[in-house]
């Protein structure tokens, strides 16, 4: 029995003349200047670091080309086209209605640089934060524009992994939320809208709480890093590339998921009831770490993350090709 396609919004083209402000480009905040250079945006590329403006136009070709040949984009030289790199804030603000931060995560980072595109910004622009779990609240209350700042989170890369989460501050108001939404939808992202703040978001509270059973397993000594490792890359991660947790469970008992809960709802809860919450242990932390380094060398770490963006290309390819994309 086929699968039918997930039934998604459709996409409108945002208007050519709209430009997006990047503001910190490092992998994730590159990642997101090719989000909307492929949408037909126009994109501003601004760090404080020259190093790192310099050598955004060679990594956007590269990865453009790879988009290119997954078929996930038609032309390289259109989308290299749209991206400009600035040597200022403010001629990255210039004309921008969205700016999307992404700057080191840290509050009083953040918080800096808030004030600053805040001073800069004209009062319509909506400013998303690439923050993976701490607030906009905790760095954005000074900010005379408060009301137009957000948490727009993304899977890293967020060229490759469409998932945004959208966390509106006690003060972020609600038509910049349905504005950045509506932006989102428009470049092919798939926002998921949080009704309030928490740490950590949703995302990086599901895999903390993934993350902390692979710790404390591995420190148990019950399987290595390797083991581990697959079980999640040949086995669930195989169900979680084009269907969540409550789809998962419901799929896996006769009755759907009122049943599944019946039947394992008792064995999840003594398992969780087995575990006392704990910072990850720092002996722990130092052996995964040897571990890891005589698995992959610290040297070819750039080279296998340039691997898994060409796995990451060929699945999202592979998905929209199955009707699986959103």
């Amino acid at each position: 029995m086929t699968r039918p396609a997930p039934v998604a919004a459709p996409i409108t083209p945002p208007p050519a003349a709209h430009a997006v402000a990047i503001v910190g480009a490092g992998l994730v905040g590159s990642g997101w200047a090719l989000v909307f250079a492929r949408a037909g945006l126009r994109v501003q590329i601004y760090d404080p670091v020259a190093g790192v403006r310099a050598g955004i136009p060679a990594w956007a070709r590269e990865s453009a080309a790879a988009l290119a040949g997954a078929g996930l984009i038609a032309d390289v030289e259109a989308v290299i086209g749209r991206l400009h790199v600035v040597d200022t804030l403010e001629a990255a603000l210039a004309g921008a209605t969205y700016v999307q931060e992404s700057v080191f995560e840290r509050v009083e980072v953040k918080r800096d640089i808030c004030r600053a595109i805040d001073a800069a910004m004209a009062p319509e622009t909506i400013v998303g934060s690439s923050s993976s779990g701490i607030p906009a609240s905790r760095f954005t209350e000074g900010c005379t524009h408060r009301g137009r700042f957000l948490i727009a989170h993304p899977v890293n890369p967020p060229h490759l992994a469409p998932v945004v989460e959208l966390v509106p501050a006690p003060w972020t108001e609600a038509a910049a939320l349905a504005g950045a939404r509506e932006l989102m939808l428009a470049v092919g992202q798939v926002p998921v809208a949080l009704t309030r703040e928490i740490d950590g978001f949703i995302l990086n509270r599901l895999q903390g709480a993934l993350l902390n059973e692979a710790w404390a397993l591995y420190d148990e000594g019950y399987a290595g890093l390797a083991d581990i490792d697959a079980t999640i890359a040949h086995g669930l991660g195989l169900r979680w590339a084009f269907m969540g947790p409550f789809e998962t469970i419901d799929l896996n008992a006769p009755g759907g998921i009122v049943d599944y809960a019946a039947r394992l709802g008792g064995m999840y809860h003594a398992m969780a009831q087995s575990r006392t919450p704990r910072a990850w242990p720092e002996d722990t932390i130092r052996r995964a770490g040897e571990e890891r380094r005589r698995a992959l060398p610290e040297t070819e770490l750039a080279a296998r993350r340039a691997w898994r963006d060409q796995a990451l290309t060929g699945l999202a390819a592979f998905k929209k090709a199955s009707g699986l994309a959103p």
